[in-house]
């Protein structure tokens, strides 16, 4: 999808139609697979299989000790396909393009910049994150207690450094607040078409099944 606003109104809406009921969270599946490249686009993220093996973890565990553990694994597997569609097409400017858009150029372009600089960042701790796992392949070094907080604590002074190292630039190059900028969307109707679609799957997560054959008697 093309448009950014439309894509993470779908992205809130589907989630929280299939957080909310099992029926939703079946309904946002079928919208997966008819919406995204779907199986094609599970291929290029091979983290997904451990974050669906960590929820089937604690999914077992609840559903151990009396909980609704199946459901939990199907809802929030669900939830993690969507969170891995957006991912997939968001582009860069998209955050600050939908945050002036929203609130204008001075606080919309805050927000919009923060988000931008919060993915930018999120993507270099998954880049030292995969450098980490090739330096213990090729050293022999186990995953431990450990191994795990070296490298979490790597992880967190990296991201600080740049943290640090943009503030830097930004006060260099006179950056005070606020900015000008004209966002434009590309809209396409599939896009629309994906939207009406997720709206009707909230109403149909929100409103029971039965409720709908009594309202057509």
């Amino acid at each position: 999808m093309q448009d950014p606003r439309i894509r993470t109104g779908i992205a809130a809406v589907l989630s929280f139609a299939a957080f909310f009921s099992l029926p939703g969270a079946a309904l946002v599946f079928l919208w997966w697979l008819v919406f995204t490249p779907g199986l094609r686009l599970v291929k290029k993220f091979g983290r997904i299989f451990s974050l669906i093996l960590m929820i089937a973890f604690f999914s077992l565990i609840l559903q151990i000790y009396g909980g609704q553990g199946l459901s939990y694994f199907s809802r929030m597997t669900v939830i993690i396909l969507i969170g891995m569609w957006v991912h997939s097409e968001q582009k860069s400017g998209d955050f600050l393009g939908m945050g002036v858009w929203l609130f204008g150029d001075r606080l919309g372009f805050e927000i919009g910049m923060i988000a931008e600089m919060g993915m930018q960042s999120l993507l270099s701790v998954t880049t030292d994150f995969d450098r980490i796992q090739l330096s213990h392949k090729i050293k022999g070094i186990r995953w431990g207690v450990n191994s795990l907080s070296s490298a979490c604590l790597l992880l967190v002074s990296n991201a600080i450094i740049r943290a640090e190292d943009s503030a830097e630039l930004l006060a260099i190059r006179g950056y005070h607040s606020g900015g000008t900028m004209c966002p434009e969307f590309l809209t396409r109707p599939m896009d629309i078409i994906g939207g009406i679609f997720a709206l009707i799957i909230l109403l149909f997560a929100l409103i029971p099944f039965s409720e709908f054959f009594i309202l057509y008697r």
